[in-house]
This record gives structure tokens, sequence and C-alpha cells, in this order.
């Protein structure tokens, strides 16, 4: 499970990284227009949701064929995917290649937050899958902080290029030991018919896996027809899934139009480059801490309430942001406006892959990061226009403010079917019965 849990979680990093290392470079490339070409305020904008365009993209085609291919093929193409998308997004030389090459690298990196959830919650044990989840997807912030760090100290040595660079890492490091560490999900194989190899790898692991389906003679072409989307599609999950799509909408809106864009509103309203560069880096560092913490909460109590929670302290703190605050209790407020947004899309990304069964699970985590992606569109886009319009920081700020709180609304009025997935069978007590 240490494994599982790392590669994931590593792989989320450098997601996060390559997504906010455009936050980071963004007012490098409006200053400079040799870099690749005369750029403004709304191009920048839409540059920054090109590459969500293709997180979309790589989603909802890892929810078409994951729940049939399997999690570990998807991890693994994923990974190569985006890693060879950031190194040639590095060559470019003109805005529109790199939009491009921005698009395509989302590809890869929509299939791997997609697939990652759903292979975390089919090895976490059940009293900790919030918990997992959330050590998982705090990957997102935590690559935010390493980019905002990197940009801070290498910037001026390696320029906007040499960051990107970095974000192909993963081909040469994660890639091998993903290879020779990740396992295919148990609870996947039992559910696709292949029971031997699931009993093989719950018995080598620890995990728990259901394979009541043989023994109780049901034949491996018996396993339910209704996979990914179309599962989605039945009474059961049809108006659930669209309550936590648009959850998720408002969640990466909101966690993408703050990383795109809360370094220039810092830097206008007076900061120098790295001191608009910090509060990036709060923002993410806040995500971090408070996502975890609340995770706990979720395991305890349930992830709806602390999701709703969470929905309502980004509104209280991006009201806060408006009132001229003194330093370090801007700081605070911007931390726990990280918790709030950013955070509480780790916290969505739990909820969902706890929510469906294994044969909907990889389409239900998909559909969230996909649709969810059309927020991530709108938010540095909407941003983009906002700040062209010479709107101030502070109805930017009301604006995302009151999208937070129809995020919490959103969560209440989630429903979760009252049909409860099948208890795992435990490795020992498989044994016993053969």
């Amino acid at each position: 499970m240490l494994w599982i849990v790392t590669l994931a979680a590593v792989a989320i990093v450098f997601d996060g990284y390559d997504l906010v290392v455009y936050g980071t470079v963004l007012p490098t490339l409006l200053e400079d227009p040799g870099q690749l070409g005369s750029l403004t305020p709304a191009t920048a904008g839409a540059l920054g949701s090109y590459a969500l365009v293709g997180v979309m993209i790589g989603a909802l085609a890892a929810g078409a064929f994951g729940d049939r291919v399997g999690r570990r093929r998807m991890m693994l193409f994923n990974i190569v995917w985006f890693s060879v998308g950031m190194a040639f997004t590095a060559l470019a030389t003109d805005l529109v290649s790199f939009g491009i090459l921005r698009c395509l690298t989302g590809i890869g990196i929509g299939g791997l937050v997609a697939t990652a959830g759903a292979m975390v919650a089919e090895f976490a044990p059940t009293s900790k899958r919030n918990l997992f989840n959330a050590m998982v997807y705090s990957g997102v912030p935590a690559g935010g902080v390493l980019a905002s760090v990197l940009a801070m100290l290498l910037a001026d040595h390696i320029g906007w290029r040499g960051l990107f660079w970095i974000g192909a890492l993963p081909l040469v490091t994660l890639l091998p030991l993903a290879v020779l560490k990740m396992p295919e999900s148990p609870q996947w194989l039992a559910a696709r018919g292949r029971y031997e190899e699931a009993r093989r790898i719950s018995t080598h692991t620890g995990i728990p896996v259901d394979l009541r389906a043989r023994h109780l003679g049901i034949a491996p072409e018996s396993v339910p027809a209704k996979l990914g989307f179309a599962a989605l599609a039945t009474r059961r999950f049809a108006v659930p899934t669209m309550l936590l799509g648009m959850m998720s909408f408002v969640g990466l809106l909101l966690t993408y139009g703050l990383n795109t864009w809360l370094p220039q509103i810092m830097k206008a309203n007076g900061f120098d480059a790295k001191g608009s560069l910090s509060f990036l880096l709060v923002l993410n560092g806040g995500a971090i801490v408070g996502g975890l913490i609340a995770a706990r909460f979720a395991d305890r109590r349930g992830p709806q309430q602390v999701v709703a929670t969470s929905f309502c302290l980004a509104t209280f703190a991006l009201v806060c942001l408006t009132f001229g605050l003194p330093l370090p209790i801007l700081l605070a407020a911007v931390a726990v406006a990280g918790t709030g947004t950013i955070g509480t899309q780790v916290l969505i990304y739990g909820f969902v892959s706890n929510f469906y069964p294994t044969e909907a699970r990889g389409a239900g985590v998909a559909w969230c990061a996909g649709f969810g992606r059309l927020g991530g569109i709108v938010g540095p886009a909407v941003g983009g226009l906002l700040i062209g319009a010479g709107i101030s920081s502070g109805t930017a700020f009301y604006l995302f403010a009151g999208i937070a709180l129809a995020g919490a609304a959103a969560t209440l009025l989630v429903v979760t079917p009252r049909e409860a997935p099948p208890t795992p069978v435990l490795p020992t007590a498989l044994a016993a019965t053969e």
C-alpha cells in the first residue's frame, strides 16, 4: 500500500507542478515579448485554459477506457504522455506552438488525475480512504509549492524553459519505479472476472478484495455489463453524478483561477515578483495542511459536510482578501483560501473515489476530473478578462467567493445511494474457503 500511495502522490505532484508552473512564469511572459511573442492578459488567460482543455479530454478518455483496460496501464501511459509533453513545451518558440503543446500535455495530466483516485480507493483500507486520497491529491498543491519555490530560486538561472524541463523528469525517475512497484488493482481484476490474478495480488499486498462472485458460482462473463460511463447514467447515479461534477467544476474554477492570477494580482497591488510568488506558495501550502486535516474529519464524519464547510471557509477567506489587511493576517487569509479552494478539490476527489462501486469508479473520477476541468478552463480565462478590463482585485475576489458558496450548496444536495458496496473478503478468509 505504501508504494501505491507514494507513486500516485509523486505522479500527482508533477501534475500539480505542470499546471501551476504556468502561473509562476506568466509575469515574465507578459513583460518580455521576446520569449514567445506579444502577450495580453486576455490571451494569457486563454493560454492558461488550453492545458485544462487537454486535461478534460484526458480525464474523459481515461473514464472511457480506464475501467476496461485497467488502472496500472492507464497510470503508466499517462506518466509517459505528460512527461514528453512537458519536454516539448520547453522547446516551444511561439504562442501557437506553446498553446498546442500545453493542451496536449494536459491530456496526460487528465488521464493520470482520473486514474490515481480510482487506484488508491481500491487499495486503501476503508477507515482511511479519505486520508489516503487526500495524501495523493495533495500532490496538486504540493506541486504548486514546488513550482513556486523553484521559480523563486531558479528562474533567474534557468529561465522559464528550465522550469518546464523539470516537469519532464518523471519519464526517467518515476516511470521505472512505477513499472516495478505498481501492481494492478485486485478489485478491478475481480470485477473483470480475473479471480486468480486478483487473489494472487490480494494475498501478496494484503489488500482486501471482493471475490464473492467466484464463491457463488458466478462465471466471469456474468460480471455486470454496465461499466464506466454507462453505469453513471443509471437511475442510481445520474443525479449525484451531475452534482459531483458541479462541485468539481467550482473547486477547479477556484483552484486554477487563483493559481493563475494570484501572483499577477498581488504584483499589481505593489508586491515585487518574489513577494507575489510567495502568496502562491502560501495558497498551496495552506491547501496541503488544511486538506490533510480536513480529510481526517472526513473519514470520521463523512466527506459531504466537511466539503461543504470547506467551501464556506473559502467564501469567508476570499471576502477577507478585499479588506486591505496587514501582511501577516493577509497571508493567513490566503492560507485559509487555499484550504477552502485547492484543499476542497482534494477532498472532492476523495469523496468521488469512494462514492462509486469498482465497475464505475474510474468513470466517476474521470467525470469529476473532466467536467470539473470546464471550471478550470473558465477560471483563468475569466480572470484574464476581468484584469484586462481593469476590474479591481476586490471585485474578482467577491466573484470567486460567491462561486465557492454555490459549491457548498451543490455539495449539500448530493444524496448517497442507499445500496452499500459489497463487504470485502480478506485474503485470509479467502484462503480458508479454498
